[in-house]
């Protein structure tokens, strides 16, 4: 599967270079563990799915055909993944830990795309969180930043 994926990457962005192969496999390890996220309360709804294309774009920079097909593929590689071992070792090697607070901050905005946070979905975030080596403030940090921008459930705002 991750043959596909680097496939796809070098076919939409044309990077030949070994660097380059590197980071969107990271890329590719991000938006598995993004998934992972959108689909830990066992329902995944078209405001997780359009929040997941926003955070993709934004973090990759590609257009919307290659997010749609990265989307696609990621969501495929986490239903084949075992455990989240290949995914959570790439990014904690390579990722600055700043990209790691990130990556955790992105997690809580996919968990809150829906307008409430489930508790099988912080549960996955603190985890991740911990595999990750992000320190349990930065967890709380992100979490609270992330709470502060979502509207409560209710608001017509």
């Amino acid at each position: 599967m991750l043959d596909t994926i680097q496939r796809f990457f070098n076919q939409t962005l044309a990077a030949p270079e070994q660097t380059e192969k590197r980071d969107v496999t990271l890329e590719l390890a991000a938006a598995a563990l993004l998934c992972e996220i959108i689909r830990a309360d066992y329902q995944t709804d078209d405001a997780e799915l359009a929040s997941l294309r926003v955070a993709l774009q934004r973090h990759l920079h590609v257009g919307d055909d290659a997010v749609d097909e990265l989307m696609t593929l990621a969501q495929q590689e986490v239903e084949d993944a075992v455990d989240h071992y290949q995914f959570v070792s790439l990014i904690r090697d390579d990722y600055t830990y700043p990209d790691r607070v990130e990556l955790v901050e992105l997690m809580w905005r996919m968990a809150y795309a829906d307008g409430e946070l489930d508790p099988l979905e912080e549960h996955r975030i603190r985890r991740l969180a911990e595999l990750l080596y992000v320190s349990h403030s930065d967890f709380i940090r992100t979490k609270l930043s992330v709470q502060e921008s979502v509207p409560a459930k209710g608001d017509d705002a």
